[in-house]
């Protein structure tokens, strides 16, 4: 498992950007600085911009595409196989084929909807303990 790559799920990025003071915006900051790069595919970089044009979210979209452009521009793109796998919100498993193609863990808010995620090789982490855990690395 690579140390400096990760996917991220939605949720993180959306809180990072929401509440700069939690676990989810030390890991984006992680990533801003460079210490951790992104592993993704064009369906999760088509999520991260579904979500946050979310009217009632109110980020800028100016804001919104400069993050993205510097997330794909930074991060390491994927061409992630499909895996014969069902979770509970379908829309998590890109997240999960990429991070397993991409061998790098999964930082997400909802670990309980990726409990198969371990059959296949990836750690499912909060983004507390994925600081924590790069903090110990």
């Amino acid at each position: 498992m690579r140390a400096d790559l990760i996917v991220l799920d939605t949720n993180v990025l959306v809180s990072a950007l929401l509440s700069p003071f939690g676990a989810p915006a030390r890991v984006l900051d992680l990533v801003l600085i460079g210490d951790v790069r992104l592993a993704f595919d064009d369906r999760l970089l088509s999520e991260y911009r579904d979500v946050q044009a979310r009217p009632r979210l109110g980020f800028a979209a100016d804001d919104v595409r400069d993050l993205l452009e510097y997330l794909a521009a930074t991060g390491e793109p994927v061409l992630a196989r499909p895996l014969a796998v069902e979770l509970p919100d379908p829309t998590d498993l890109p997240f999960l084929e990429v991070a397993a193609q991409a061998n790098a863990p999964l930082v997400t808010g909802n670990t309980a909807h990726c409990e198969s995620a371990g059959h296949f090789g990836v750690p499912v982490l909060t983004p507390r303990a994925f600081v924590e855990s790069w903090r110990s690395a």
